[in-house]
């Protein structure tokens, strides 16, 4: 094993390359959480979830698959197996995790949507318990009890009001987000993260293609501009640089920052620091589409959070 030798002002690289991976999911979380307004927004317009999951997907593909033919061509290579690996990480984790997530910031407050998705940091812990057989702690369950406890406070199950499509459908986004975090950990084992990404929106965008034909896009609309909403209602932006920020700030650039940080910090530390992004994605659509959480709601989600925080810590 290579010394590293501890001097003054002296960090050592192990420390540096988590350090880089923090930073790279904080930096990722924080433009998802941007990105779930930008796409209520467009949303607003008459485009369904399944066409900005395609044009999303499409649109990721095209800027990495460019990134990986200019500087990295050797990285289209791909062997029989890998290729099983980025298909499913592609359609059953990408594909699926963006259609959800969109199906349900449709049907309820950005922020409650995310709350629900972000039970996938405690599904990887279970999922490292009982599949991978790792020691856990106690309080893994005390995680649980908080973190479904703080759901049905979020839901505000005893007011008969449960929108319960939105529900399920930020239930599929979490379990697809954990599906995600866990294969995409696996993939970057053996590829770099730009071309295992580049391969897996290819079979997303695929998977789109054959569900909703592209011949049948309603390309004019991308000529128009839009409201902004809320508290900018009274600004309006072109809808076509909104999808540019949506591929570009909301997808290619976060989603390669959370690969990259994945072989650098693990995909039960990378789901924990995620969790930043239903914090300031609540921020954002309060500020931006003057969405709310009550008091009780607010309590939920609070315990919520520290359920989730908690089970990261019975690694």
């Amino acid at each position: 094993m290579r010394q590293q030798t501890v001097k003054a002002g002296y960090v050592r690289p192990v420390q540096r390359s988590a350090a880089a991976g923090y930073a790279m999911v904080a930096v990722a979380a924080t433009l998802f959480a941007v990105n779930g307004s930008v796409a209520k927004v467009i949303e607003h317009t008459g485009f369904g979830a399944q066409r900005l999951t395609e044009v999303r997907s499409t649109g990721a593909f095209a800027g990495l698959g460019l990134i990986v033919l200019a500087t990295r061509r050797h990285a289209l290579a791909i062997t029989r197996r890998q290729l099983v690996l980025v298909a499913a990480l592609g359609i059953g984790g990408l594909a699926i995790v963006q259609w959800s997530y969109f199906y349900a910031i449709h049907r309820l407050p950005i922020g409650e949507a995310l709350l629900i998705q972000f039970v996938a940091p405690l599904i990887v812990a279970l999922w490292a318990r009982f599949a991978f057989h790792e020691p856990v702690r106690r309080r893994l369950w005390v995680a649980l009890v908080l973190s479904l406890s703080g759901l049905v406070l979020i839901v505000e199950l005893w007011r008969g009001k449960v929108d319960g499509l939105g529900i399920a459908s930020a239930g599929i986004a979490c379990l697809s987000f954990s599906f995600y975090l866990l294969l995409a950990e696996r993939g970057t084992r053996g590829r770099d993260p730009i071309s295992l990404l580049a391969w897996a929106f290819l079979f997303a965008a695929l998977f789109w293609a054959v569900l909703e034909p592209w011949w049948s896009f309603p390309g004019h609309v991308f000529g128009g501009s839009t409201s902004l909403l809320g508290h900018l209602s009274s600004f309006h932006t072109p809808l076509w640089l909104l999808v540019a920020w949506m591929i570009v700030l909301g997808s290619i650039v976060p989603f390669a920052l959370v690969v990259a940080a994945l072989p650098r910090i693990g995909a039960t530390r990378t789901a924990i620091v995620a969790m930043l992004e239903p914090v300031v994605a609540i921020l954002v659509a309060w500020a931006w589409l003057g969405e709310s959480l009550d008091g009780v709601q607010l309590g939920g989600a609070a315990l919520t959070l520290a359920g989730i925080a908690l089970a990261q810590t019975a690694r």
